[in-house]
């Protein structure tokens, strides 16, 4: 019998009016629990309540240290809680256990980042002329929404929750219907950690419908989105016609351009995890990579090991030697087929290794692997010349363990193609040539770059694209923190009176010298 979750209300579980959403395993096709979700009755209801909490003040107007040190202790709970959320997310998104034993432990990060920030935030006092004292004050913003996508569900719902419940505001988060549950058990921890009833709910629900009835409501002062690019306009243009705020962490393509003077097994290594991590399924996934046609058969060579070594240890994702999980379900299973199957059938790529669905039982554990989303790693290069440049697979986000390899000869042709994008999200650089490392990422067109390494996350360093299809804005750090806040600046006059009547009478007699502005 499936478990059945139902949604987390302003500090309670509840029932929703909607029909309930199964949640599939994806490495075996089960589904293992159902979810309650979000009607628009729902979404009004819950709205209400996050707005009342907000405008009562026990979160939005006590003290800076009185959140800190509520943050603080979100971070010791969820620590406390990390078998249940590790197994869980491991279940209901696929994904490897090794990895979720390194992700899961690093959220506390966050909650402890932004309670550190609360207590040593600085508050300007601007130089502002004449005998005025003008201080500047952080306010928080009101109810928010929060719409997380399946990949990285506890990752991305505390990397935005973190900063937002530290200005004081009331949230609420839709999961992806896909992978909903670990997100609704943060709700009895932030309340055990002193969060108040309504300060935190989880709705649950599909985007039609329960997304939709979020962020086109009235009283919501800002959504923050991690999505695809499409739907991220949509939302966008949702949201700009109430004057909300909005955060959208969308598509990428991300090149990384490997020169001759890297180490190709550093280098190899660094584009294994950038590729194949989370199976692929990371907006920042090194799937473009561009590397210096003096080392291209060597690279391609060590890379084509490494990748079926993956491939040759792959199994239930619970298993902790599994080195590579499925895809989240049968509808992106069949997207990254159909744009690989794309790509060689135009005559434009060949497969190095790989290029389709994975069949048979797990050398390692058995695991029947065509009843789950296995996608065999996959290595593409060009039939002849740069062809595969012309093709889908080239250009759309596949997210999957897809990665196409191009040669160059010139820095600027490396540049040319890293550059050759609609998406600037992240991008990386290999090469042991610390000149060339500031020179090449000065002029890649991204948010973020790494060089000679890959995926680094850290709450205070910024995360967010450069170019439209990227998105807007950025997660992470003050920034992060302050996009969930208005400036509200305060000018306190202290001249005398005597010297206030002489030169603020505007409308007095005579024509003696009065201030303005």
């Amino acid at each position: 019998m499936t478990q059945i979750y139902p949604m987390w209300v302003a500090g309670k579980e509840q029932v929703g009016q909607e029909e309930l959403i199964p949640v599939e395993d994806p490495a075996t096709g089960e589904i293992f629990a159902r979810c309650h979700a979000a009607s628009s009755s729902d979404v009004e209801h819950t709205v209400a309540l996050a707005q009342a909490a907000f405008d009562s003040g026990i979160w939005s107007k006590s003290s800076r240290h009185y959140r800190a040190d509520v943050l603080d202790k979100c971070a010791a709970l969820l620590t406390e809680a990390l078998p249940r959320l590790i197994s869980l997310e491991v279940r209901q998104t696929g994904r490897a256990v090794r990895e979720m034993n390194a992700q899961v432990p690093s959220l506390v990060r966050w909650f402890k980042y932004y309670a550190s920030l609360l207590r040593v935030e600085e508050q300007p006092v601007l130089p502002t002329a004449g005998k005025l004292h003008n201080f500047i004050q952080r306010v928080p913003l009101g109810v928010v929404v929060q719409i997380t996508p399946f990949n990285h569900p506890l990752l991305i719902a505390v990397k935005k929750l973190a900063p937002a419940l530290a200005a004081g505001n009331s949230v609420i988060v839709k999961p992806s219907e896909l992978t909903p549950l670990s997100t609704l058990l943060l709700g009895q921890i932030l309340k055990e950690a002193g969060v108040p009833d309504g300060v935190f709910s989880v709705l649950p629900g599909y985007g039609p419908t329960t997304g939709k009835a979020l962020v086109q409501h009235s009283l919501v002062r800002k959504v923050d989105i991690t999505g695809g690019t499409a739907a991220g306009r949509v939302i966008g243009g949702i949201v700009g016609g109430n004057l909300a705020r909005y955060t959208a962490e969308l598509g990428g393509k991300a090149p990384l351009i490997v020169f001759d003077t890297a180490d190709v097994l550093l280098a190899v290594n660094g584009i294994a995890f950038g590729s194949f991590i989370a199976s692929g399924q990371t907006c920042i996934a090194s799937t473009r990579i561009i590397v210096d046609r003096k080392i291209l058969p060597q690279l391609v060579e060590k890379l084509r090991a490494k990748t079926d070594s993956i491939a040759q240890r792959m199994g239930a994702p619970s298993n902790p030697e599994s080195t590579m999980g499925p895809l989240i379900s049968a509808k992106q299973l069949a997207n990254v087929e159909a744009l690989v199957t794309e790509a060689l059938d135009s005559g434009k790529a060949k497969a190095i290794t790989g290029g389709s669905r994975m069949q048979g039982s797990s050398s390692i554990d058995g695991t029947d692997l065509s009843k789950g989303y296995f996608y065999h790693p996959t290595i593409l290069v060009s039939s002849k010349g740069g062809s595969i440049c012309s093709t889908r697979i080239w250009r759309e986000e596949a997210f999957g363990p897809v990665i196409v390899i191009v040669g160059f000869d010139t820095e600027q042709e490396a540049i040319r193609l890293a550059n050759d994008s609609e998406f600037g999200l992240g991008a990386g650089i290999w090469t042991q040539d610390l000149s060339q490392a500031f020179r090449i990422s000065e002029q890649i067109d991204a948010g973020i770059t790494w060089v000679n390494t890959h995926h680094r996350n850290d709450p205070s360093s910024p995360w967010g694209g450069v170019k439209p299809s990227s998105g807007v804005g950025s997660e992470n750090g003050i920034d992060s923190y302050h996009a969930y806040t208005s400036i509200k600046s305060t000018i306190i006059n202290y001249a005398s009176i005597e010297e206030s009547l002489a030169t603020d009478d505007w409308f007095g007699d005579g024509t003696a010298s009065v201030r303005y502005g």
